[in-house]
């Protein structure tokens, strides 16, 4: 049984863009980690998730993944709320980000696991103010408060790397992590 740790609509429907089956079982795991670089904080974030489903089956092979944007210096996450989605908008309206995200394949009962890191960068447009705000109640699920697969959303102008690394889970860098779990 495949697992995928996580209710995220877009990583459930890239992993179906995939021709995987699997179950959907979102991990309880708190998102908190006491690593402060971007790529640790995700890796480690994307293994507590897999491990907190793996232990109630561990005979699955579960998926973990988490995503975050880096900008200025700053780890950004999901806005807490539409103020907070226009406090992040304004920080990256214009300059360049790093999207990461941690992706871990593991199986507790094969004593299997595979874990990952990563890493597009994207430009966003600088738009106007009012524009910032009118975007500011759409994506509040969405780390960095903006979705790139969203075709009304023209925020990011240019992608350097994965665009699925980008809208949340990088299916390339997850099929090559995949293929290398399946011949240990």
């Amino acid at each position: 049984m495949l697992i995928l740790a996580s209710k995220s609509p877009r990583r459930i429907e890239l992993l179906k863009s995939l021709g995987f089956t699997f179950e959907i079982i979102p991990s309880q795991s708190p998102e908190k980690t006491a690593y402060k670089r971007p790529g640790h904080k995700v890796r480690d974030l994307a293994v507590k998730k897999a491990f907190d489903v793996g232990k109630k089956y561990p005979g699955a092979t579960v998926i973990g993944a988490d995503t975050l944007v880096f900008c200025k210096g700053r780890v950004i996450g999901k806005p807490k709320d539409e103020k907070d989605a226009l406090r992040i908008l304004r920080l990256l309206n214009g300059a360049w980000q790093s999207v990461y995200t941690g992706v871990c394949i593991l199986n507790l009962d094969a004593k299997k696991m595979l874990y990952g890191v990563e890493v597009s960068k994207c430009k966003a447009r600088l738009l106007p103010q009012e524009e910032l705000k009118k975007m500011a109640s759409k994506h509040l699920d969405k780390a960095g408060a903006y979705a790139v697969q969203d075709k009304d959303d023209h925020f990011i102008e240019k992608i350097v790397g994965s665009r699925t690394n980008v809208v949340g889970f990088p299916v390339e860098f997850f099929e090559r992590l995949y293929k290398e779990f399946t011949v240990l």
